[in-house]
């Protein structure tokens, strides 16, 4: 892992690393750096997806739940309207819709982020609380395909890092 000082620093290396061969890069800034998630090569994410088919599986058995209550299960003639009045069902089907497409979206997240993950390697490495501060971090995973321990480490010391720090699996 190689610190930098500034985002400038930081994206050159990330182009750098990725033109160099590595595919599994991350990056840890303070804040948004522009441009770097297309360096890195990131995804889109798949939570809207899952999003939308919670969403829709809520809302669904919000419906057909109301439905066989109604109909079904306990059928009562109130004020001479029919059993299926799809009306009166709208309201705890939007409700369902929204919390099934909330706890999907929450599920895919945490999905999608490898989460919760209570410890990780990096946050042993010294100095990389300053990622959340002061500092720019570049990592090159040890999974990569282009990965060589010798060679890995002359490479982020040819990027001019303000440090390389070796973490530990």
């Amino acid at each position: 892992m190689a610190e930098f000082a500034g985002a400038d620093a930081l994206l050159a290396a990330a182009r750098r690393a990725r033109a160099a061969g590595y595919r599994h890069v991350e990056a840890y800034s303070p804040f948004p750096v522009e441009g770097l998630a297309e360096t890195l090569g990131y995804a889109r994410t798949p939570v809207p997806f899952w999003t939308f088919l919670g969403a829709l599986g809520g809302g669904t058995g919000g419906y057909f739940m109301q439905w066989y209550s109604a109909v079904v299960d306990y059928p009562v003639n109130i004020a001479g309207r029919p059993l299926h009045s799809w009306p009166m069902f709208i309201p705890l089907t939007f409700e369902l819709a929204v919390l099934g497409g909330a706890l999907a979206a929450v599920v895919a997240f945490l999905a999608a982020s490898g989460l919760p993950r209570l410890r990780h390697p990096l946050f042993a490495s010294r100095d990389f609380d300053l990622a959340t501060r002061n500092r720019f971090f570049l990592c090159l995973r040890g999974d990569d395909p282009a990965f060589d321990a010798q060679q890995t480490r002359d490479f982020l010391q040819s990027l001019q890092p303000l440090a390389c720090i070796e973490v530990a699996p």
